[in-house]
């Protein structure tokens, strides 16, 4: 039949016209109500267990697969194949690796013990370990952004792995109360009080020790102290922390009942304003020995600028921030540049208020270098919004951008980093661009990291000798 003039055919139309409200309703189940939401988080759980153990072993843990003498000749010891094969033969006592012939894999462990020997009897001139200055306390990076889904995760997961083939010991914290890092982690957490929730709360409990000998002297109540509190005291930073399939990453995992440290660390203010909330994590680090046991820590934190990622920001030395090069991101990531000016510079306002009245040295908050990254990168899409991107956040950016390949994001599909799956599964090309997406990110964060070591050392070395030079004159 043929179409009336101006009609139009129904098959043309947008999918939004011709709804029938009566076949819609047909469709709807019952309202929900809220005992529903428990049966889908019950299904959630069951199905993110059987994700997350994609990549574990058969029986249920997360091991680290073996690296070939070609990965370490070329990315972890910079020795010849041949050479690595000689030396190894020449000494039984170093590892042999598995296999055929010159086809040797190694564990990390095993590549470590390699490093260490190479660092002893190799060439002078090259670098065969991680350099960090002696008597220079940990590096703390926090990688943050409220915009969730800009690769925060994934990034701090892959500088924890990049830092571990390197030879770093690294701690990773989770303060994300979804989990994510500690599901890629092969963590297991049970509940808050393996969590760093304690930590906060050990620091509280802390400062009210304090404020009840002051009120004692003054003849005051004392304030009581709940089982929560009391418990925490007991509580070591160490005994948080958890071992992870790589030899020299530990972690202080994360679950869902860390996000009530977002309601209980206000309450706890309230009851003490000189309380310095901000800097429980930092006081955790520092007072737990931490910071002498690892060279690097990162933080994960939730997206968003709550009490988790302030102690965070507070802790840390260098911040990482991971933005995707579009406008949206880039909107959102200068918000969040400029919530963090106005929540610690009214934190240094207020504690400077009561400093000058007590006549005490101002305080600051000051950070050793921040970095912008742009992750999941188009270079065919995206170029022009990232030079812009560039221009205006300047030297808080990175020279290199995380481009998305296809070997990043199978990766991700088997809850694991790049590092931990076998390039033979992969063309030898796509693994090498694959890797170096965070090789290349590595490159410029370890370069920030042996900067400011390099500049804490030299003022140290320089306070050192004026100290000297003071008892002598």
């Amino acid at each position: 039949m043929a179409q009336k003039p101006g009609s139009v055919n129904k098959a043309d139309l947008p999918p939004y016209f011709n709804i029938d409200p009566a076949n819609a309703a047909k469709k709807l189940a019952e309202p929900i109500d809220t005992a529903r939401f428990a049966k889908a988080a019950a299904f959630a759980t069951r199905g993110r267990d059987d994700l997350a153990k994609r990549g574990y072993a058969p029986d249920g843990k997360k091991r680290l697969r073996r690296f070939s003498t070609w990965e370490i000749c070329r990315y972890l010891i910079p020795v010849a194949p041949a050479h690595l094969r000689r030396v190894v033969k020449q000494h039984p006592d170093l590892p042999q690796g598995e296999g055929e012939g010159g086809a040797k894999w190694f564990t990390l462990e095993e590549v470590l013990r390699l490093r260490d020997h190479f660092a002893e009897e190799g060439a002078s001139n090259r670098e065969y370990r991680a350099w960090r200055p002696e008597g220079q306390p940990a590096k703390v990076v926090a990688v943050a952004n409220f915009k969730g889904g800009v690769g925060k995760t994934s990034t701090c997961a892959h500088l924890a792995m990049s830092a571990a083939l390197d030879g770093y010991r690294v701690l990773v914290i989770d303060l994300d109360s979804q989990g994510s890092m500690t599901s890629i982690m092969g963590g297991k957490v049970e509940d808050e009080w393996q969590t760093v929730f304690p930590l906060l709360a050990r620091d509280f409990a802390s400062q009210m020790q304090d404020e009840n000998q002051v009120r004692a002297a003054q003849g005051q109540v004392p304030f009581e102290f709940d089982e929560t509190l009391t418990e925490a005291l007991k509580v070591s930073p160490r005994n948080l922390v958890q071992p992870t399939h790589w030899p020299n990453i530990d972690l202080i995992g994360a679950q869902l009942n860390l996000y009530w440290a977002e309601f209980q660390v206000p309450v706890w203010r309230m009851q003490l304003r000189s309380w310095a909330l901000w800097d429980s994590l930092h006081n955790a680090l520092s007072d737990g020995g931490l910071l002498n046991d690892y060279d690097i820590v990162l933080l994960d934190t939730p997206p968003a600028l709550g009490y988790l990622t302030i102690n965070a920001l507070a802790a840390a030395d260098i911040l990482l921030v991971p933005l995707g090069a579009s406008f949206l991101e880039f909107d959102s990531t200068g918000r969040f540049f400029d919530m963090i000016y106005s929540t610690f510079a009214s934190i240094e306002e207020g504690e400077n208020r009561v400093r000058r009245a007590d006549g005490l040295p101002e305080m600051r908050f000051e950070w050793d270098a921040v970095r912008a990254i742009v992750t999941r990168f188009d270079a065919a899409q995206q170029t022009d919004l990232a030079n812009v991107i560039q221009a205006y956040f300047g030297d808080f950016m990175t020279t290199y951008r995380q481009e998305l390949t296809a070997m990043v994001g199978q990766a991700g599909e088997q809850v694991s980093g790049i590092y931990e799956t076998d390039y033979r599964d992969f063309n030898r090309d796509t693994y090498v661009r694959g890797r170096e997406t965070f090789d290349r990110t590595w490159a410029e964060v370890k370069e920030v990291i042996l900067g400011t070591w390099w500049r804490d050392a030299q003022m140290a070395a320089a306070e050192a000798k004026e100290v000297t030079h003071g008892e002598t004159a």
